[in-house]
């Protein structure tokens, strides 16, 4: 029993795969993957600093806007380094520790990613069912408090995760058939009965995407009765237009994203190097997207660009 409490119950390290099946091909995806990744960090730190230095964007729109920027930025950043090194450079360790990190990193901010959508379709709902109570419901401490709790939520949502994860023994097996941490594909390592980790994982993703996709779902359901009772064409076009745009970035994440989720559990028919290609594509699209479905879309930002 001695010899037994030396030994850690999980590896020192674990080997990320890359996309199973296209280990050939892989040294090529990468490189518009990198140019996926540059435009979203180039797009969203423009966002920041327009955002942050133009007085008169200090609105909840826009602050709900910033707060989008900053978890595309660190959503698309703890994916990308170590997916380079393994396409590129064939680093495909990561240390235990390290992949629990990346693990919490990534589901915490696809978690506050889901949050940001659903109180921006909250801003929505007010600013055009309410106008001119709008920006008293939607305060400054209104809105810092809705970005705290969102982000709260996924820290207290997420971290249980990584701590089950952390106290289960793990099998000589420590190939993740994947190429991040994602909490299924490191769970299926565990030599333990793993049935509360995979509960748990419903849990989250239901209690949080289906919580937040029923408040976004109502919200423009009360925005779409309001504007089609609009008499003028022009304000109805006008505020069609800007949820358009909301509603394009709320597609481009929760398709992949429930893809993504169902797959794990449900899809032994997806072939697995289109599953995690999608899994990869899901944190790196959509960052990419939202600066310029919004840049573009929403006159101020376009102006100040310009």
């Amino acid at each position: 029993s001695s010899l037994n409490s030396t030994i850690p119950s999980h590896p020192p390290t674990f080997l990320l795969v890359g996309i199973p099946g296209l280990e050939k091909e892989q040294f090529w995806i990468a490189f518009p993957f990198c140019i996926v990744y540059s435009i979203a960090v180039l797009g969203n730190v423009i966002l920041l600093t327009i955002i942050k230095t133009e007085p008169g964007l200090h609105e909840p729109m826009y602050l709900f806007l910033a707060m989008l920027a900053f978890t595309d930025l660190v959503l698309s950043t703890a994916l990308l380094p170590k997916v380079l090194g393994i396409f590129w450079l064939g680093s495909r360790e990561i240390g235990f520790i390290s992949c629990l990190v990346q693990l919490f990193f990534i589901h915490t901010f696809t978690t506050v990613e889901s949050g940001v959508l659903m109180a921006m379709a909250l801003d929505r709902y007010f600013a055009i069912c309410y106008p001119l109570r709008h920006s008293s419901i939607l305060s400054m401490p209104v809105v810092a408090a809705l970005g705290s709790l969102v982000l709260l939520r996924g820290v207290l949502m997420v971290s249980p995760t990584c701590f089950l994860l952390h106290g289960k023994a793990f099998c000589r097996h420590r190939i993740i058939p994947h190429s991040y941490c994602e909490h299924m594909a490191v769970v299926k390592l565990v030599c333990e009965d793993t049935r509360v980790n995979a509960i748990y994982g419903l849990f989250v993703v239901f209690a949080v995407s289906g919580f937040d996709l029923v408040v976004i779902t109502v919200s423009y359901a009360m925005i779409l009765q309001v504007v089609l009772r609009l008499t003028s064409t022009d304000t109805q076009l006008k505020a069609f237009n800007t949820c358009l745009s909301h509603i394009c970035v709320i597609l481009a994440f929760y398709v992949p994203a429930l893809f993504t989720f169902l797959t794990h559990r449900f899809g032994q028919s997806v072939p697995h190097h289109v599953h995690i290609l999608v899994a990869n594509l899901y944190l790196l699209v959509p960052p990419m997207l939202n600066p310029i479905i919004y840049g573009v879309r929403t006159k101020q930002l376009r102006d100040k660009i310009v």
